[in-house]
């Protein structure tokens, strides 16, 4: 329960891609010893994101302490992967934080900016570093329908966010957390130095 002793937002994490130019799927890379997709998990979890369900595609996963959502049409990019994440979610859920497993340095402090954000009566709230909103976001219930109508092709919620920009709260992140993503086998080799 929130601070407000209200259903709290779920956690969606993304994990269904092939990981193409890493020649395997990244749900499955681990840093530290660690599964990105546990990694993902753990973080939503601790932020108070509940339930926190996983959506997977080009790798079979199961993951403790998370509803697993197979996405059939995975190939054709995120944005099914996207729709298939709000459709798995509990009727009347309330809000929802979005994240992608292959962005290990976003912290559960940057999602507690978000929900923070959420629970002082903002819809949709997008974490920004150096002022360029990335991931993740929350989104209100409100507003699940038109994400999944506009989530199309490799583009999540990208086009719902820019055509409703009026209606987005930008929360700075720059000091919690980081979107640098995993896509090549290059990027893993500095996260891994780093880890």
């Amino acid at each position: 329960m929130t601070l407000h002793g209200e259903v709290p937002p779920a956690g969606l994490l993304l994990a269904a891609g092939e990981g193409s130019r890493l020649g395997r799927p990244k749900a499955l890379l681990e840093l530290g010893g660690e599964r990105l997709v546990d990694r993902g998990v753990q973080m939503l979890r601790e932020a108070g994101c509940s339930p926190v369900v996983v959506v997977t595609g080009a790798a079979e996963v199961e993951v403790m302490g998370a509803v697993t959502v197979p996405n059939p049409d995975w190939r054709s990019g995120m944005g099914s992967s996207l729709r298939t994440g709000l459709g798995a979610l509990p009727p009347g859920c309330p809000a929802v934080v979005v994240a992608l497993v292959d962005q290990p340095r976003v912290t559960a402090e940057a999602v507690r900016r978000l929900i923070a954000a959420y629970e002082s009566g903002v819809g949709i709230a997008v974490a920004t570093y150096e002022g360029r909103p990335r991931n993740p976001a929350l989104f209100k219930g409100e507003f699940f329908e038109a994400i999944a109508e506009s989530a199309v092709g490799d583009v999540g919620a990208r086009t719902f966010l820019r055509t409703h920009a009026d209606l987005v709260t930008q929360v700075p992140c720059d000091d919690i957390a980081a979107p640098d993503d995993i896509d090549t086998p290059e990027d893993l080799d500095a996260f891994m130095r780093q880890e």
